[in-house]
């Protein structure tokens, strides 16, 4: 029994002090005793998937939508532009519906708006505190922006790969953007 608790023991100190930041752990010494040992990361990605209530089947599209291109070559990048087209036929095909006869140039305006990103995009982020998830190299700032608006694109990107769906991705984005976005209406 010693012996199981030593080796127990070793596992733990192994994995607390383990620099793999996005690795999720089980331990299972026997039938009675299962621990799970997770990153701060893999915490950040569960309470994420809570927040926009959507749960991953791939949960390591989820860990590259947060990844900024700074840490690491597997990165967020190519989602992010997905989810960029993601939301903007979102938010055309919303308003088509609401008004076919909306006109090209408020049309235009309104996905602007939308995508901007110092004060749509990066604001929606950083109400899901994705400023705090994001993983980037030591040099780069989490809460830059661009930083944050890339992972929330990436995010919604990474939705409509899971599902193989982009209306899945889009109209995540739209209960995200409702719950925790600007107080504009799209």
């Amino acid at each position: 029994m010693h012996f199981r608790r030593f080796i127990f023991f070793i596992f733990l100190v192994l994995n607390l002090y383990c620099p793999c930041q996005a690795q999720s752990s089980s331990i299972e010494i026997d039938d009675r005793l299962s621990v799970r040992l997770s990153s701060p990361f893999s915490i950040a990605l569960e309470t994420l998937q809570g927040l926009i209530e959507y749960n991953f089947t791939d949960i390591g599209l989820l860990r590259r939508a947060m990844t900024h291109s700074s840490y690491s070559e597997e990165n967020n990048r190519a989602l992010s532009i997905l989810g960029e087209s993601v939301i903007e036929t979102w938010v055309s095909l919303r308003q088509l519906t609401k008004d076919i006869d909306v006109s090209p140039q408020d049309l235009n305006t309104l996905i602007s708006e939308v995508s901007e990103v110092e004060t749509s995009c990066a604001v929606d982020g950083m109400k899901l505190k994705l400023q705090n998830i994001v993983r980037v190299s030591p040099k780069t700032d989490p809460s830059t922006p661009s930083v944050v608006c890339g992972a929330f694109r990436a995010m919604f990107g990474a939705i409509a790969v899971d599902t193989g769906k982009a209306d899945v991705g889009g109209s995540k984005f739209g209960s995200v953007h409702e719950k925790f976005g600007r107080a504009r209406a799209v």
